[in-house]
């Protein structure tokens, strides 16, 4: 396996972690009583992986000579 298939299965469940984590959160805002705790935790938790994708799917570019 190459590395680059490495980092697009990777980035592929970056990405599906995000997702579930926004449904979750979703979730929870609409449920009473809103733990406003746990809903921020898991908002910076979505938010590490938002950088982590970014990341990744910059490496997966490749490089341009301008």
């Amino acid at each position: 396996m190459t590395e680059q298939h490495t980092l697009k299965e990777k980035l592929a469940t970056l990405r599906v972690e995000h997702r579930d984590l926004d449904d979750i959160i979703t979730r929870l805002t609409g449920q009473y009583p809103v733990d406003q705790l746990q809903i921020q935790r898991l908002k910076k938790r979505k938010l590490l992986l938002k950088d982590l994708i970014a990341r990744l799917e910059s490496e997966l570019l490749p490089d341009i000579i301008a």
